[in-house]
């Protein structure tokens, strides 16, 4: 005989735990890393706003252009990436 995947039962809550605590802890242990994710992704955005910035003075100004564009181009992507990224994030935590 097989013992059930831990997967299929639904967890119970340990005595003398609140509420709240429990469905904190239950919400981590079904998407591990999420905050640190989140972290990560707000970190990333602001560097990519950051250069994205340095660059945009950089083209304003008419210094080295050719190098400046590209990098601009880049950094805009970053943080559309990192927006989208966050955006997903938040779509799968309130369907979960």
């Amino acid at each position: 005989m097989t013992n059930p995947s831990p997967r299929g039962r639904t967890p119970q809550k340990p005595p003398g735990m609140d509420d709240e605590t429990f469905a904190r802890l239950k919400a981590e242990a079904i998407a591990p890393y999420r905050g640190l994710r989140r972290f990560l992704y707000v970190a990333f955005a602001a560097s990519g706003a950051i250069g994205g910035f340095v660059f945009l003075a950089q083209l304003l100004a008419g210094q080295n252009v050719q190098e400046a564009l590209p990098n601009f181009a880049l950094q805009v992507g970053v943080v559309a990436l990192m927006v989208w990224l966050i955006r997903l994030e938040n779509k799968a935590e309130r369907k979960q």
